[in-house]
């Protein structure tokens, strides 16, 4: 990665120096220039008003002297951006793609469940995407391939992984309905070998969504940690269950195995004990272990009733009741009867079970990344789909003043950048407003960006996302979509062979 920033500011100078036809010259026509906007860039902690240069999907230039341009827009009283990193979405379509990108999201990836077939999705979305997309490993679907020999079943499988959303809801159906196999010791080793094999595919690191296969052994998944601790391979987790014991449970494996860690929506995680699981990974963070969390800013979760988290005793578990459930094909609130009834058909429900303070309080941790959980398309899915990040920077920063535009900027951007760069190299160049980076940026009005996705209407494009670029290409442009283009690029693990 190093050769490739070195060798973009050597072409960068002699460009500048000799121009396209090799004769000196002391300035530049850029491809795209941003013109007088409020540059921040969290690493250099830039903050103030600049002219941006982009050639060939890079940023080449940060100055506070005018620049030539074949394209000039000017982006005065704006927040110039890096674009937003989501490291936690499920939509697989640029139906999803649209929403996160007027949400001001440049690179969106599938982390916690994984991809199934990671080589044939990723062939599926070449130079067909709007922003960046890449997924991690699907440890239970890896899981299944070990369980289920039958040919013809995994030839369904691999047609479904990137087919239509229905078609993935049945698919992950089916995987989960072998949580309560146990792995024999020769299963296991075939678990771990598809793992590795999926990993030279290009996965980022390996999805471990324990809580949708909650009777899995400790044992197993000591050795799927284990794994990940000799490749040095990053672990996306869903615990579990919701409670601080199953937070500690991937703390330990983690620790005792040096596998790093990330945990996902750690608010739905831990709900009343959020202070104390912050507290558990700021610990081990201290101690040098490599665990890091994300939240997203809405007091609902969502999930498919069919899934294991709703077997018995979920009232219990959750602190929930029927009310409490949203059926997301309607809007209703659920009853014994209806609940009985659609847990029997299946489909998507949204969960009201967090406080507001729970919110507030994760948001403002330190280093807690903002990861959107997007769902796929559903007219009524859940808000976080369309909204997570404007609603981080309208309610949460400009409202509440929970946290302040730099800090909540570099939740979005840098961090999870950072995050990924020991498994994804390419991250390197995403995530700042620097010479050399990657030309993913957003361009919004801090005041008057806020979602508009609501529980009760439904998705909304978000409202304050002016521009949206991606690899040096407008793919949002005034706040409207830019038709035709796909400059979205797949974002690789670093064992992709």
């Amino acid at each position: 990665m190093k050769s490739r920033y070195f060798n973009f500011l050597f072409s960068l100078f002699l460009t500048l120096y000799f121009g396209p036809e090799g004769k000196a010259q002391s300035t530049i026509q850029y491809d795209i220039i941003l013109e007088g906007g409020r540059v921040m860039d969290p690493e250099t902690k830039l903050d103030a008003i600049r002219n941006v240069g982009i050639l060939n999907g890079r940023i080449a230039m940060i100055s506070s002297e005018p620049l030539q341009g074949k394209e000039t827009v000017n982006v005065s009283g704006l927040a110039v951006s890096p674009g937003f990193i989501d490291l936690h979405v499920h939509g697989r379509s640029n139906i999803e793609q649209e929403f996160q990108l007027h949400d001001g999201v440049t690179t969106a990836l599938e982390l916690e469940w994984g991809i199934e077939n990671l080589k044939e999705w990723y062939a599926s979305r070449n130079s067909k995407a709007l922003i960046n997309y890449g997924a991690s490993v699907s440890w239970p679907y890896e899981r299944f391939k070990a369980i289920n020999k039958d040919e013809k079943i995994l030839d369904e499988l691999r047609g479904l992984s990137s087919s239509g959303l229905s078609s993935l809801s049945a698919m992950q159906d089916r995987i989960q309905h072998t949580y309560t196999i146990d792995i024999q010791s020769n299963q296991m080793s075939s678990v771990l070998e598809n793992i590795k094999a999926s990993l030279a595919e290009g996965g980022i690191g390996i999805g471990v969504p324990i809580g949708y296969l909650p009777s899995t052994k400790p044992e197993e998944m000591y050795q799927v940690f284990k794994l990940a601790g000799e490749l040095n391979a990053l672990v996306f987790t869903h615990v579990r269950q919701p409670d601080i014991i199953s937070i500690q449970e991937v703390i330990a494996d983690a620790m005792l195995t040096d596998a790093p860690l990330h945990i996902v929506h750690i608010n739905s995680m831990s709900l009343g004990s959020i202070d104390m699981a912050l507290d558990m990974v700021n610990s081990a963070q201290q101690n040098k272990f490599d665990i890091t969390t994300e939240l997203y800013p809405y007091t609902a979760a969502s999930t498919r009733l069919q899934s294991a988290m709703f077997t018995e005793g979920w009232q219990q578990r959750l602190g929930m009741s029927y009310g409490d459930l949203q059926w997301v094909d309607t809007g209703e609130r659920l009853t014994k009867e209806t609940f009985e009834a659609y847990r029997k058909t299946g489909g998507m429900v949204i969960m009201h079970m967090m406080k507001p303070e729970w919110i507030q309080r994760g948001i403002a941790a330190p280093g807690v990344m903002i990861g959107s959980d997007g769902m796929p398309y559903s007219k009524l899915a859940h808000p976080r789909t369309a909204g997570t990040f404007s609603r981080v920077l309208g309610k949460y920063v400009r409202e509440d003043q929970v946290l302040d535009l730099n800090t909540a900027i570099e939740k979005m951007t840098l961090i999870p950048a950072k995050r990924l760069e020991a498994i994804a190299p390419m991250m390197r160049f995403k995530g700042r407003i620097q010479v050399g980076a990657d030309a993913d940026i957003t361009v919004f009005d801090p005041n008057t960006i806020i979602d508009k996705a609501t529980f009760e209407k439904g998705l909304e494009f978000s409202e304050g996302i002016e521009y949206v670029l991606v690899n040096g290409t407008f793919v949002l442009k005034n706040g409207k979509t830019v038709s035709n283009v796909f400059p979205g690029q797949g974002v690789y693990g670093k064992f992709k062979k």
